[in-house]
């Protein structure tokens, strides 16, 4: 077995162990998020799994696309992924947030100052700043009646329950 072979295996084995020990150290993304200076309910309890790599790209799962209520109602894709750095999710793929009946992608989140008991919220037409306490817990989401993709376009909502 030649040298380049036997240094690519050992280059790999490390950044495998690496790639693990990174999300491996939490025991929940809720407890991830809290060592990142963010609060533990910006993601619902039903996360099924999610992967930090060492860039600190984070991917979460969820079972399905589900809707939450914070201030407004938010809408989790089945996968959400963002940028994770302290006190930050940067460049945020696969949720939305509801205002003025118009849902609009969420596309940072920011806690720069935790002792001012503030989070920004970018929704690309504006910055909302919202009372940190509003995520202190992970909030319960729900996938009942929630209907995507109809007609080519997406559409967000419940269905009426008959």
């Amino acid at each position: 077995m030649s040298t380049a072979h036997r240094s690519s295996e050992a280059t790999f084995l490390v950044f495998l162990i690496l790639s693990f020990s990174v999300a491996g150290a939490y025991s929940s993304i809720h407890e991830l998020l809290r060592s990142h200076g963010l609060p533990a309910g910006l993601f619902p309890e039903s996360v099924k799994s999610y992967n930090l790599d060492q860039r600190g790209r984070l991917e979460v799962n969820l079972d399905g696309p589900c809707m939450a209520k914070y201030e407004t109602r938010v809408l989790f894709e089945t996968v959400v992924r963002a940028n994770l750095s302290f006190g930050k999710l940067k460049g945020l793929e696969g949720l939305s947030q509801e205002e003025l009946f118009l849902w609009l992608p969420v596309k940072d989140i920011i806690v720069s100052d935790p002792s001012s008991g503030l989070i920004l919220i970018d929704i690309g037409l504006a910055h909302k700043q919202l009372s940190l306490s509003l995520f202190e817990d992970p909030p319960v989401c729900r996938s009942q009646g929630l209907s995507l993709n109809i007609g080519g376009r997406k559409s967000f909502g419940f269905q009426d329950q008959r």
